[in-house]
């Protein structure tokens, strides 16, 4: 077969298959391309999800009429000299506007603010019309209709108008957080406005348009430098997390990027404290030399290459641990809403409790039963099936004076409930820890911190514990029974399906070793022996901190309530437990008086 030439229009086309992959691609080149002329204003409007028409203004530098004419050209740039290794700017290939052209009807108006008037070329499936004059305002206007027509074939592939919608909205989403001193506006027929008010050098204000306002309150500031490398941003704090990783937004040098590497990273220095199935919410932004990173590795530029991808993971994951230790363990802001919203749940919108089904027993017209002391059937008459707490008195010793509360983040104890959950004062409203899964945080830092000093503690049983499990996980065990041993573990083989547990670590105190025992086995197996268990042993620890942390049930007395919170200070990350539940929720004095309706 005969090697031949292949057509402009047929090379535009092969193109616009690698670049325009979706109307969210074309918006993407062109938002970058305002953003690169120097615009402050851009404003996106659409209709069919972007397939029937996509049109992109902005206030930047504009175009003459020679360049007009080159920019229609495959390959032709101002952003780049003859070399791809110092590369500022978004767009640099040449290929976004003929691509464009070459699958749909493109046309450009523009005009320099210094010319008296615009000009304005037309590009339909790949066929290039006359330069003519237009009447246009300083900037340039870019306007894509009937998308994919001279390639009907890639209609087939897109997706819902609704669908296609919401990708542009994502896409101004990112632009939007990059460049928070840029006004985007973004409206159409298809969508409700949306716009984002530029912000100036505030980027929290722009997250805070754009992630909610929720994320102000829940952030922490990241700042970190690394060689030749800067990061900076925010992180949620890891109760603040969300169903999908959406929210995770990274940019290496202004450019928005989806890179498997910079999501890797934000999961690594999460790992313990989110959930499993729930995802963090960040923005990162890198700044490094042009040179150290490709970004010429995808035709969407949505990938990028670093030279030295260890040291990026490394600085990643140490900012975001290093913030999550200094600001980590408060609660978000969000649970206090939740608590808020469930409260409200029980009453009616005038204020009151929505109406029981009528009985004698809650009738206000019974007869009187006078009771001594605080007795269950006083509770009954108010319709609860149960007493929601001791109904005996109880009384715990009160501060001197009030400087505890104002003192500690986390207050002073004042009662527990249901065997479980502390009820603590602060200086502005009241704190609720669950001390189960304070204490397992605390258990697990304590062994964490451990592991990388010396080998734990651990207490001789008097009576070693024989646990009976299938042979298979006996011989899983004893293959990393030096390193269990680290922990302060100590097994031994107890014949062919059965484990021996002679000591265990002493900060756990008593102990359920068969239902320890066997957990480490399944999650062993689960691992994968040849991986070995060195490389997991926090997550040993977090197993071994759960069976050994103060249960759910047992009830404390005042002063070890006080001390659970005190150490829940100085510890880090101990807002949430090890598998990433809040460890306590705050409710602010402003939220009960609105509760209660006197704010």
């Amino acid at each position: 077969m005969a090697i031949r030439q292949l057509s402009e229009t047929l090379i535009n086309q092969i193109a616009a298959g690698e670049v325009i992959e979706r109307p969210a691609s074309a918006a993407k080149e062109l938002i970058e391309n305002a953003l690169d002329a120097g615009a402050t204003r851009i404003e996106i409007a659409t209709s069919g999800g972007g397939k029937a028409l996509l049109r992109v203004s902005d206030n930047g530098s504009g175009m003459d009429a020679a360049d007009l004419e080159l920019a229609v050209r495959r390959h032709c740039t101002s952003k780049i000299s003859e070399t791809l290794e110092d590369i500022r700017t978004l767009g640099f290939r040449g290929e976004a506007l003929p691509s464009i052209g070459s699958v749909a009807r493109l046309s450009i108006a523009s005009r320099r603010r210094e010319s008296a008037g615009g000009h304005e070329i037309a590009v339909a499936g790949g066929k290039i019309a006359h330069l003519r004059p237009a009447a246009a305002n300083p900037g340039t206007i870019v306007e894509v209709r009937d998308l994919f027509f001279a390639t009907p074939a890639r209609l087939k592939f897109l997706k819902t108008e609704k669908a296609e919608a919401g990708a542009i909205t994502e896409i101004v989403k990112r632009m939007a957080i990059a460049f928070p001193a840029v006004r985007f506006v973004l409206s159409g027929s298809d969508r409700t406005t949306l716009e984002f008010p530029a912000t100036g050098d505030d980027h929290l204000a722009r997250m805070a348009q754009v992630l909610g306002k929720e994320f102000r309150d829940n952030a922490i500031a990241l700042d970190a430098v690394r060689e030749e490398i800067s990061l900076t941003g925010f992180a949620g704090v890891p109760t603040f997390n969300r169903g999908n990783s959406a929210h995770q937004y990274a940019f290496v040098n202004g450019r928005p990027v989806q890179d498997k590497l910079i999501l890797s990273a934000i999961r690594g220095a999460y790992a313990e404290t989110i959930p499993s199935g729930r995802y963090p919410v960040a923005v990162l932004a890198i700044r490094l030399d042009p040179a150290l990173v490709d970004v010429n590795v995808h035709p969407a530029k949505s990938d990028v290459r670093f030279r030295d991808p260890g040291l990026v993971r490394g600085l990643i994951v140490g900012a975001i641990r290093e913030a999550l230790a200094r600001d980590g363990s408060r609660a978000a802001t969000t649970g206090a809403s939740d608590m808020l919203r469930s409260f409200r749940a029980g009453f009616q919108p005038n204020g009151q409790r929505p109406q029981a089904q009528w009985s004698a027993e809650t009738s206000p017209s019974r007869p009187y039963q006078p009771t001594t002391g605080f007795g269950e059937r006083p509770q009954a008459s108010f319709g609860l099936s149960m007493p929601t707490a001791r109904a005996e008195p109880q009384f715990s010793p009160q501060p001197a004076s009030a400087e505890p509360t104002a003192r500690y983040p986390l207050g002073a104890a004042r009662a527990q409930i249901h065997a479980n959950y502390i009820v603590a004062q602060t200086e502005d409203g009241l704190v609720i820890v669950d001390q189960h899964a304070a204490h397992e945080r605390l258990v697990f830092e304590a062994m964490r911190k451990a592991l990388h000093s010396k080998r734990l503690a651990s207490q001789v049983l008097l009576i070693p514990e024989i646990v009976d499990i299938p042979e298979e996980d006996c011989d899983r065990l004893m293959q990393h029974a030096a390193e269990l041993s680290e922990l302060g573990l100590a097994i031994e083989r107890f014949g062919p399906g059965a484990i021996a547990v002679r000591e265990t670590p002493a900060m756990l105190g008593e102990v359920d070793a068969h239902g320890l025992i066997r957990q480490l086995a399944d999650e062993i197996a689960e691992w994968d022996t040849a991986s070995g268990l060195s490389a997991k042993l926090e997550y040993v620890a977090a197993t071994m901190a759960c069976h050994g942390s103060v249960r759910s049930g047992r009830r404390l007395r005042p002063e070890e309530m006080n001390a659970l919170l005190r150490e829940m200070e100085v510890t880090p990350g101990s807002g949430q437990c090890n598998h990433g539940r809040p460890t306590y929720i705050e409710l602010k004095l402003s939220d009960i008086e609105r509760l209660f309706g006197r704010s």
